[in-house]
């Protein structure tokens, strides 16, 4: 069975949130840290704070556009206010 991860990573750098859909949450950590992905390499150093887990595509799919979106970024930072403090 495949799972699906929908992970947010925090910026050290300037504070901002990155959110992303993965299979293999390990190996993207990885990506992540070592600088490889376009997107964050110059945000670097990035934390895990938060990640959900899916067994269906569609679904992780889903969660990762409405959490991107301004209502869904909100609530997220809504649920992350302590983390991010």
């Amino acid at each position: 069975m495949i799972r699906y991860y929908v992970y947010v990573l925090y910026s050290q750098k300037d504070g901002k949130l990155y959110i992303g859909l993965t299979t293999n949450l390990k190996k993207r950590l990885l990506e992540h840290a070592r600088g490889d992905v376009y997107s964050t390499k110059h945000r670097r150093y990035l934390k895990l704070i938060h990640y959900e887990y899916f067994i269906n595509r569609f679904d992780a799919e889903a969660r990762e556009t409405f959490l991107k979106s301004g209502y869904g970024h909100r609530q997220l930072k809504e649920i992350l206010k302590r983390t991010l403090l």
